[in-house]
């Protein structure tokens, strides 16, 4: 067997020239460390998480920022708690962003998750979320001049129960012997549901977004289970800051009903028509709608970055409240990305 031998003797300046070739190969978080300052999310976490010592013993907590920068980090590579440590401890690009060295201590998996999990039971990531939307309308990134609203499927792991069960969930029962099988209710997610759409079955949430329509920021969202229809979730969006613009939708979202309710919240609908068998659009009606879509559209470029570059709209949690705040986690990412792609463009 052939042996081959190091060319050459580890450098002191080595892991420098490999993160700068890293750089120069597009590293997104590089990109994403010099283009966020995410020392604003401090304050919050620490009024939130800031627990004083009792006393001279026990082990220093992790920074609290860094716990967030490993969730941010975990969503957009869309990664287990088990792989981001191993990622962490593994990839150059990993340490940097975090500001780790080979020589400090990583968190392990059950420290993610438990920061996770406070976070959580804190309903803190809607607030991180809007702390950080504030400070781009404070660098007049979000500048409210018409808002775009649609949704999509965030899909969980699929559960194996019998027909029978599942017949029990759709009706909102809890399938008999699991209230007092505390093992089964730990892995059973009895919000999930299943539908299906262009005849493509989807089982798990969905992820109702309102973005700005100048540089498609999301500026509002919330989360249901999958069978809920896109259109029930529309006037919920709308709030205070939205008054006085034109909102966006597609033909899901047509009906009197909506127009009259968006109506009294002081905005204008722009939502394309939508043709029946007997009663097709005209060629005036698909003009408008080809000009409305012409905004609408831009909608698009949001649920394409989470199911491209953020590796899929995918969660392993079980429970809408655990799914209600990492589908926030998934849109704060995507703002946190999409400031970099605007504020720090590349070439």
């Amino acid at each position: 067997m052939k042996h081959f031998k190091r060319s050459k003797a580890i450098g002191f300046f080595d892991e420098d020239f490999r993160l700068e070739k890293l750089t120069k190969l597009g590293d997104p978080l590089d990109r994403l460390m010099r283009g966020i300052d995410f020392d604003i999310f401090r304050p919050l976490l620490l009024d939130k998480l800031e627990i004083l010592p009792k006393g001279d013993g026990g082990r220093k907590p992790y920074d609290y920022v860094l716990m967030f920068k490993i969730l941010i980090l975990q969503r957009y590579y869309n990664l287990s708690d088990d792989q981001t440590e191993y990622q962490i401890c593994d990839r150059l690009s990993f340490m940097r962003f975090l500001g780790l060295t080979i020589a400090d201590d990583v968190p392990d998996s059950k420290t993610i998750w438990h920061f996770k999990e406070k976070l959580i039971d804190l309903d803190l990531i809607e607030s991180l979320f809007d702390l950080f939307k504030r400070s781009l309308e404070e660098l007049n990134l979000i500048v409210h001049e018409g808002k775009i609203i649609d949704a999509s499927f965030v899909e969980v792991p699929k559960q194996r129960n019998s027909r029978e069960e599942n017949e029990q969930l759709k009706k909102g029962e809890m399938p008999d012997g699991w209230e007092n099988n505390e093992n089964k209710m730990e892995q059973k997610d009895t919000d999930a549901k299943w539908t299906k759409k262009n005849n493509v079955a989807y089982y798990g949430y969905k992820n109702h977004v309102k973005c700005d329509q100048k540089n498609k920021f999301i500026t509002g969202y919330s989360v249901t289970d999958a069978s809920v229809h896109d259109s029930q979730e529309i006037t919920g969006l709308i709030k205070k800051e939205d008054e006085n613009q034109s909102v966006y939708a597609d033909s899901g979202y047509t009906g009197e009903k909506i127009s009259a309710e968006l109506e009294e919240k002081n905005v204008t609908p722009v939502i394309c028509e939508k043709g029946y068998r007997n009663n097709p659009l005209t060629e005036q009606q698909k003009a408008s709608n080809k000009e409305k879509s012409k905004v609408r559209v831009r909608v698009e470029h949001i649920f394409g970055f989470i199911e491209n570059s953020m590796n899929g709209s995918t969660i392993k949690t079980i429970g809408i409240k655990r799914a209600k705040a990492m589908i926030g986690l998934m849109n704060l990412t995507y703002n946190l990305f999409r400031k970099v792609q605007i504020t720090h463009p590349i070439g």
